[in-house]
């Protein structure tokens, strides 16, 4: 079977393709079973989660439209889909764009989104289960077309995929056909050159950084401060229930509106307790800080932190340090912290381009919108150069690449 537009509009009409507003409506087996490396934010569980404990929904402007591909009664391919009507939980920021149409006399929003929700990670977007009759990539270009019919159908400004994982995102890049546009950004990676402890990796940073590392450690050492790393069978409810009040106290004070809580928490534990990394600080016996991190076959996941008191160099070493140890421990690849902090390239993390893929139904600024992007890339690709001139590697001033 070639795959031209007109197989594609032949198969949209012999296959079964559904739009269902909850996780509820399909079947966990069949969704998690084109879930490859165990990546934790786009599994049923997880997803399942969100809505139950209303972290999604009209309060936050996620609407969930997950887009699914029948095959008679078989699950074949999916994607995980929001309606949005604001911006907030998917940092790829799009206020330029959003204050471009209100000048038109347009609407913005709502819009189509490919997300996992308040999640900069990247990952699979296209779930499918290649077989004899359809490729991978039959099926792909099946979602992203029927992505597209939603926007039609709702008449919503576009459909934006957001940290696609880079096979993926490749993949989108190919599609030449599809008047598709992309945006680039940048975050900070770490990367395991297989490490056998902590030290190894100390090793390879320049004197004066490996030095300040071990002086951070060292005073959290001196304020007898310990870490439980727990995972989600072994966390209790009081564990959890720290967790919740960091991660609301950090938001309340410095983010802006925290939309997980103590029931989303409690249940991905149960659900999810193999991809979940909880680290908790400890001090006279009393919880003092911690950081949830997540984990699949290859890669662990920065989230979220909080403190109830403020020690020096405490940051660094729950969110990044422990991290790190744990990757090393558990030879996990890739370390992605999350979102933004030039501070973290003096404690090893690598920048890493990020990419989004944006779609828009009518675009009233083609030339505007070409040459923000434009600009974005030149600007990004020299803010990653510069960066890379400040690695705390022995002899390594070279552009950092993802590899999965």
């Amino acid at each position: 079977m070639t795959n031209t537009m007109p197989d594609i509009e032949a198969l949209l009409n012999t296959l079964d393709i559904q739009s269902v507003q909850s996780m509820e409506n399909i079947d966990a087996i069949q969704w998690n079973a084109m879930v490859e490396n165990d990546y934790p934010f786009i599994k049923h569980e997880y997803l399942l989660a969100l809505e139950q404990n209303q972290c999604v929904g009209e309060t936050f402007g996620w609407f969930s439209r997950h887009l699914l591909i029948y095959d008679k009664q078989t699950l074949i391919a999916a994607m995980p889909l929001y309606e949005k009507t604001n911006n907030y939980g998917e940092f790829v920021f799009d206020q330029p764009w959003e204050e471009a149409w209100q000048q038109a006399g347009l609407d913005y929003y709502p819009k189509l989104v490919s997300a996992m929700p308040y999640t900069p990670a990247l990952g699979p977007r296209f779930l499918t289960q290649p077989s004899v009759e359809y490729s991978a990539n039959t099926l792909q270009k099946l979602l992203l077309h029927a992505a597209q019919s939603i926007c039609h159908q709702l008449e919503l400004s576009g459909f934006h995929i957001l940290f696609a994982e880079p096979k993926q995102q490749t993949w989108l890049e190919e599609q030449v056909d599809q008047d598709l546009l992309f945006r680039h950004d940048c975050q900070f990676h770490w990367q395991n050159q297989h490490y056998d402890k902590f030290e190894d990796f100390l090793e390879k940073l320049t004197p004066k950084k490996r030095k300040n590392i071990r002086q951070e450690r060292r005073f959290i050492e001196k304020q007898d401060i310990n870490f439980r790393i727990l995972d989600g069978q072994a966390a209790s409810k009081e564990d959890w229930q720290h967790m919740a009040n960091l991660y609301s106290k950090t938001f309340n004070e410095k983010w802006g509106t925290p939309t997980l809580n103590l029931a989303f928490f409690l249940q991905i534990a149960k659900t999810l307790p193999q991809n979940i990394v909880l680290v908790l600080a400890e001090q006279d016996e009393q919880c003092v800080a911690g950081a949830l991190m997540f984990k699949s076959d290859t890669h662990l996941y920065g989230r979220f932190w909080g403190c109830f008191e403020e020690v020096k160099h405490l940051h660094f070493e729950a969110c990044y340090y422990q991290g790190i140890e744990y990757a090393i421990q558990h030879n996990l690849a890739i370390f992605e912290p999350g979102a933004g902090g030039e501070h973290k390239i003096a404690r090893g993390f690598s920048p890493v381009e990020m990419h989004s893929t944006h779609w828009l139904r009518h675009n009233p600024f083609p030339e505007g919108i070409q040459q923000f992007l434009k600009q974005e890339q030149q600007d990004v690709a020299s803010y990653v150069e510069s960066c890379n001139q400040h690695l705390p590697y022995l002899g390594s001033n070279t552009k950092t690449k993802e590899t999965t």
